[in-house]
């Protein structure tokens, strides 16, 4: 197969190739950053001027109606810089959504003015004992009178201190029958009896678990009482461009790693003609060039039929996460103990590439995935 870039996607990679080179080194680690407020970054409006925001969106609902190879071009760039603009919490899974489910009000009040960077959401649905699994939800919405209670906590909800509302995932209870539906409700930041607590993940990108108790929402606020099916969807979209990004990042591990090993000298020769290392810098490339082809399937599966594209999509997230960890390792011990340090920058990549494999499923968790279906075949 050609997998050769069309003219307009080769403008679009080497556009974005500048523009993340520009950025100073140390922003590229958001560990190193300064608390992020909910005003937008300078480079995050340089996104919303270029189009970027606008690329992964169909153009029924204002978007440029870019494909899976877009994205994929977008988060490889965005994952080798290293860059900290939640392009995926912020921007991808939610709006995903909200395009998937919303009203066109819905759309006009939320999607238009997160496409145009005025401001960000985000989406919680991971909970305590639900492992990864999207649909093992227990927070509750109950209808009350007009309008919805929700009750339940939320974690791991990835740029939410930041976001100007939150969708929140809940199981829906139809009265007078033992029917149960995932339902998916847009809570504005200053929702009474929403409560946050924030914290950093590992490397250094913003998180909090929410608590919601007794939340009182309007009619209006639930964008869906059967979410189940567009849930999947979205999802497969974020995982597919979760590896891209790792993708991104482990070039750019193995190019600092590569160029480290030539400048590094011992007994007054560099560490990159000793045969040992040449063969860890050689399985750290064969991994990623695997990783990268994983990567390619999960952005071309993106319209096949709901079973067999979250096949791929679980097969693409098991072998990127493993290959992730693995060239986030070797970078690690050949840099030796400087490796660990946080003024040398592959420790950023690295502790960014273990968050990867953790988030929206680990490699067991999807590898199970994929062996069950297997075994059911």
């Amino acid at each position: 197969m050609d997998f050769s870039y069309s003219d307009e996607q080769r403008m679009l990679a080497e556009t974005l190739e500048r523009l993340v080179a520009d950025q100073p080194a140390v922003e590229r680690s958001a560990s190193q950053l300064p608390p992020a407020t909910r005003e937008p970054s300078p480079l995050w409006q340089t996104f919303a001027e270029l189009g970027l925001l606008h690329m992964p969106f169909a153009e029924s609902v204002g978007g440029l109606g870019g494909d899976g190879t877009d994205l994929m071009i977008i988060m490889q760039a965005l994952g080798h810089g290293l860059v900290p603009e939640p392009y995926l919490a912020g921007l991808l899974l939610p709006g995903d959504l909200l395009a998937r489910l919303a009203t066109p009000e819905q759309r006009d009040r939320w999607l238009t003015p997160l496409l145009e960077g005025e401001h960000q959401l985000a989406l919680a649905w991971q909970e305590r004992d639900a492992r990864y699994d999207i649909h093992a939800v227990t927070t509750s919405a109950h209808r009350q009178g007009a309008g919805w209670r929700l009750e339940g906590a939320k974690q791991l909800v990835m740029g939410a201190d930041l976001a100007a509302a939150v969708l929140v995932t809940a199981r829906i209870a139809d009265e007078g029958r033992d029917v149960e539906r995932l339902g998916v409700f847009l809570l504005p930041s200053s929702t009474p009896g929403l409560t946050r607590h924030n914290y950093p993940t590992i490397d250094g990108q913003p998180a909090s678990d929410l608590v919601l108790d007794g939340v009182m929402l309007d009619e209006h606020a639930c964008l869906s009482e059967n979410a189940a099916a567009a849930l999947d969807a979205t999802f497969a979209v974020g995982i597919a461009a979760l590896c891209a990004q790792a993708v991104g990042a482990m070039q750019a591990s193995c190019e600092q790693t590569l160029a480290f090993l030539k400048e590094r000298r011992q007994f007054g020769t560099p560490l990159s003609t000793f045969q040992a290392l040449q063969h860890r810098m050689v399985d750290m490339h064969l991994h990623l060039e695997q990783a990268r082809s994983m990567a390619i399937l999960a952005a071309t599966s993106l319209d096949l039929p709901a079973p067999e594209r979250d096949y791929r999509i679980a097969a693409a997230k098991a072998y990127c996460g493993e290959s992730a960890r693995f060239v986030a390792e070797q970078a690690i011990q050949l840099h030796g103990a400087m490796g660990m340090t946080e003024e040398c920058l592959v420790s950023h990549y690295a502790k960014h590439l273990v968050m990867f494999d953790h988030y929206l499923g680990d490699s067991d968790y999807h590898l199970e995935y994929v062996s069950e279906r297997l075994s059911a075949a």
